[in-house]
């Protein structure tokens, strides 16, 4: 190999003409540097020589020419976890809240999954794969969870008197304890927001040339839905009055928990239909 006389071999071919194509590939990609770019085929060589020792394939022109003329090492490979990281600390812009979320994302979610994946290997099946694995984990979650709260219900079922109770209980809670810890699934909302910092990323990977194919556009995920709220009427507030009491909250069980509230655009005769004086003091608007 010209340049400062580096050789490159390779043997093991089938025949002269699969020989010569290789040969080819190797004098176009020093190719991809002028002649007087000494520091361009510096780098080229640095490839090529790497391509010598580890027995891979002859890279891609295309690709090759693209990182070359970008600036990125030809040598290196970035992971999906070595971008985040670098696409995270350039976003100055961000509020403390956006970038709290995004890297709640990369941490707990990206990079455990696909992070150790190259940058310009990530493909569509791949995130299949870890939204498939996610779900997964929700039914583990939802699993561990309700055997940890039927321990709890039958804890409390044990009375606390005599000898014999106060061993089952110390077993019980000695055995709550072992268990993993109430905790939340990844629900579809979070899904969505986790494919959306991921193409984020990747777009301004695509803007920056490191790839040229963003698979995170091509997820499909279930759509999330956004609970409805309900209006504030006669019979609600007074099952709010009986039961809903609770540090201050207006919460109606029969709703699933959620919070009766008004919405802030209704027609003029719906807002009408709910007086001033129907509406709770701790309601919570």
């Amino acid at each position: 190999m010209d340049g400062d006389r580096r050789l490159f071999r390779r043997a093991g071919y089938d025949t002269q003409t699969d020989a010569q194509g290789d040969l080819d590939k190797v004098r176009a990609l020093l190719n991809i540097a002028d002649e007087d770019d000494q520091d361009g085929r510096a780098r080229l060589g640095d490839l090529l020589a790497m391509v010598s020792a580890s027995k891979e394939q002859i890279p891609d022109y295309d690709e090759t020419k693209r990182k070359f003329g970008t600036g990125q090492s030809l040598t290196q490979h970035m992971t999906v976890a070595d971008w985040l990281d670098l696409w995270l600390v350039g976003k100055k812009g961000l509020r403390k809240s956006g970038r709290d979320r995004y890297e709640l994302d990369i941490r707990c979610h990206l990079r455990p999954r696909v992070g150790h994946i190259r940058i310009d290997r990530l493909t569509v099946p791949h995130l299949d794969a870890m939204f498939e694995g996610i779900a997964e984990t929700n039914i583990e979650i939802t699993e561990a969870n309700a055997t940890r709260r039927a321990a709890v219900a039958e804890l409390k079922t044990i009375p606390w008197k005599g000898g014999e109770n106060r061993a089952r209980r110390k077993a019980m809670r000695e055995a709550i304890d072992a268990m993993q810890p109430f905790r939340r699934i990844t629900g579809p909302s979070t899904q969505q927001h986790i494919r959306a910092t991921l193409r984020a990323a990747l777009n301004t990977a695509i803007a920056r040339g490191s790839i040229t194919f963003n698979a995170a556009q091509h997820v499909e995920l279930a759509a999330a839905k956004r609970p409805k709220a309900m209006v504030w009427i006669d019979e609600r507030i007074a099952e709010w009055l009986r039961t809903g009491a609770e540090r201050g909250r207006g919460v109606d069980p029969r709703a699933g928990g959620r919070v009766p509230r008004l919405p802030r655009r209704l027609p003029a005769p719906a807002a009408a239909a709910v007086p001033p004086d129907h509406v709770p003091r701790s309601a919570p608007w």
